[in-house]
């Protein structure tokens, strides 16, 4: 397997962790509600928002981090394919 052949799989790998990642927030922002309206005995309610919110505000970092190795590698591969393409002439 040559070394395109490699950052292509590579790219796959990451941009399908990105793809899962990016779906388990959008389920977790759907249980998310906008407004809550509270009495003291709805406690319960407002710790599992806080836990939802705190979820979705740890995701955000390791989804950046993913976004920019899936571009990185990407750019990398379109560089190598014309690189190989501009060497065949």
């Amino acid at each position: 397997m040559g070394m395109l052949e490699m950052l292509l799989v590579a790219w796959g790998v990451v941009t399908g962790v990105l793809i899962c990642v990016l779906i388990y927030r959008s389920t977790l922002s759907t249980r998310e509600e906008d407004q809550i309206f509270l009495d003291a005995s709805n406690t319960i309610v407002a710790s599992e928002q806080r836990a939802i919110v705190a979820r979705i505000e740890r995701l955000s970092t390791p989804i950046t981090a993913l976004i920019i190795i899936s571009g990185a590698l990407l750019v990398t591969v379109a560089g190598m394919w014309l690189w190989q393409g501009y060497k065949s002439f």
